[in-house]
């Protein structure tokens, strides 16, 4: 299965986890999970919808407007099946690499609350070291042609930078968080916090920045 496919009927699994929804509500609140960056039309979440309820992972039912309703029409309503269930926490027990890409990391962290702290922090730690990586590649392409581009190109590359870091030390607050809240906190784990987030809960922990395109 494509991991884009993958990764919608995940949201869409998701959100029906919580509750049953219209077409229009679903789409909203996938979106949300999804992101800005990737915003989801109709025309993609529809197919997806009907490849979830030919293989019996979600359900439709048909509701009737409220009495006295002007211009309402019936609606479609999704709600999640028993089998759906079962496929959602076979995604969800997925950590191998697939789940700290860049397409899939922001919608399984959507739904931490649903996975236990060993899966959360191998999927955090996953995406560190990924990142990381992917830093260190970065840093050493801008010393290498620092000289050679224009300022607006070494701006692009700093941001690059700049944005990775930042999400490295988001991911190390929140990987120490874990730990703490699991008894095995280690001081000097990952790279160093931010001056003054050190002692933070995770409930204290601001949102980073997620579903922009990264360098």
């Amino acid at each position: 299965m494509a991991r884009r496919g993958e990764t919608l009927e995940l949201a869409v699994l998701g959100l029906l986890h919580e509750s049953p929804m219209h077409g229009y509500e679903l789409r909203k609140q996938v979106n949300g999970v999804l992101g800005w960056s990737r915003l989801l039309s109709y025309g993609s979440l529809y197919p997806a919808l009907k490849r979830m309820l030919r293989a019996g992972w979600i359900a439709e039912h048909v509701t009737d407007p409220e009495p006295g309703a002007v211009g309402r029409r019936q609606r479609i309503v999704y709600e999640l099946t028993a089998a759906g269930q079962e496929q959602f926490r076979r995604l969800m027990a997925d950590v191998g690499p697939a789940a700290w890409e860049d397409d899939t990391f922001d919608v399984r962290f959507a739904f931490f609350s649903r996975t236990d702290m060993e899966a959360r922090l191998r999927i955090l730690e996953g995406r560190r070291s990924r990142l990381q990586e992917r830093l260190d590649r970065v840093q050493h392409q801008l010393e290498r042609t620092q000289r050679q581009v224009d300022r607006y190109a070494r701006e692009l590359q700093r941001h690059g930078v700049e944005s990775v870091e930042r999400e490295v030390r988001w991911l190390s607050e929140l990987i120490n968080a874990e730990r703490r809240d699991d008894g095995r906190a280690t001081p000097a784990d990952g790279p160093p916090l931010s001056s003054g987030q050190g002692d933070q809960s995770i409930q204290d922990i601001p949102a980073t920045p997620t579903n922009n395109k990264r360098s």
